[in-house]
């Protein structure tokens, strides 16, 4: 049975909000005005497809890999578990993650310490999910990772490794979730990605309903 009340767990888009460093800046420019007289309000938006709360496609880390208008939407809606991971930054392994049963839900939230910066604040470290936890996870039926955290690998990385392993273990990506408001547990996931033609990734509206 779900609750009926939703925990939004997005970041806001904003002039202001963090991305990546040297990514695209958010702007949102006022096109039209009913103040100025026009009959409607029209604002244009330039963001980066990795802004605030969005999913990777596979196509992000490499070549082959399906692109934001080819993935399969299911791993972005259904049963999901929150937990939290107390590790600052580096690796996490799955012993991080010792006194959950990761199998409860095929959709897997990690509450990690990045999650208290504010949106207009970049981290300069965070921890990310190993290679060894993909796998791991793998082997738990879980299909989609999500985390508060920018990023599936460190700041410094050039070689991608957290991500490479989520693409071949075929889990879905979803970062810089807001997780404040979701305690440990069992809720109803839904974070579709926008249908982006080539896209290597998109924003998302995330949302949790509490399975009681």
């Amino acid at each position: 049975m779900y609750n009926t009340h939703i925990i939004d767990i997005s970041k806001k888009i904003a002039k202001d909000t963090a991305v990546w460093p040297g990514d695209t800046a958010v702007n949102i420019a006022t096109q039209v005005s009913i103040n100025a007289g026009d009959m409607v309000n029209l604002t244009t938006l330039t963001l980066s497809a990795h802004t605030a709360s969005h999913a990777d496609a596979p196509y992000h880390v490499t070549s082959q890999g399906l692109k934001m208008d080819q993935v399969d939407l299911l791993p972005y809606w259904g049963l999901a578990q929150v937990v939290t991971a107390q590790k600052k930054e580096g690796s996490l392994l799955p012993e991080d993650f010792s006194m959950y049963d990761l199998s409860l839900a095929p959709r897997l939230l990690v509450r990690t310490p990045a999650g208290k910066n504010p949106y207009n604040r970049f981290p300069n470290a965070f921890p990310h999910p190993d290679p060894a936890l993909s796998d791991y996870l793998k082997e738990c039926g879980v299909v989609l990772y999500g985390t508060d955290a920018p990023s599936m690998d460190a700041l410094e990385s050039t070689t991608l490794p957290g991500h490479q392993a989520m693409v071949r273990n075929k889990i879905a990506i979803l970062e810089g979730l807001d997780l404040g408001l979701a305690d440990d547990g069992l809720y109803e996931l839904c974070a579709l990605p926008l249908k982006i033609a080539g896209g290597d990734g998109s924003p998302v509206r995330a949302a949790l309903r509490r399975v009681d």
